[in-house]
């Protein structure tokens, strides 16, 4: 496992669609592994390929809750419901937040790291940091959403996702 290095913006890999995954081996597992570390060792909350260089529909989210570290390829939100309205970082665009509009509730599926089909139901702050990735896979950065956007390099620094 290795930490990778987290582009920043505006570098183009960011404002491109990641291409799906089709082949899930040995390089895959790296990438997965590499990101997990990766967005720990930043103390983000997730991160999506695009933001370590690699064009490819891969997630990695744990918000710090009891369902720990989750591993999605191919990732697709198939519902929403309700509404929320919170604070965002990204550990692509360091010292800026935002207030972002999220959905409450989300159900996603997509695969596991071996190919297999799984589905996930996310509230609340887990819904916020799976909209996040899943925006990074299309190209979409918080800022572009951002109801308002602050400078937080005065602060104390703020999770980023």
């Amino acid at each position: 496992m290795a930490i990778r290095i987290i582009v920043k913006d505006p570098d183009p890999v960011l404002r491109e669609r990641a291409i799906e995954v089709t082949k899930f081996n040995s390089n895959l597992h790296k990438l997965l592994d590499d990101m997990a570390l990766t967005m720990y060792d930043a103390e983000g909350v997730g991160l999506a390929a695009p933001q370590v260089g690699i064009s490819k529909r891969v997630i990695v989210v744990d918000v710090g809750d009891e369902k720990g570290l989750i591993e999605m390829v191919n990732p697709e939100i198939v519902e929403r419901s309700g509404e929320q309205l919170g604070p965002e970082g990204c550990l692509s665009i360091p010292n800026l937040n935002g207030e972002v509009k999220r959905s409450q509730r989300i159900k996603l599926k997509g695969q596991d790291r071996n190919g297999n089909p799984f589905e996930l139901v996310a509230d609340d702050y887990l819904a916020r940091a799976f909209q996040h990735e899943v925006d990074h896979l299309n190209g979409v950065l918080f800022t572009d959403i951002a109801e308002s956007i602050y400078d937080i390099s005065q602060r104390t620094r703020g999770r980023g996702e």
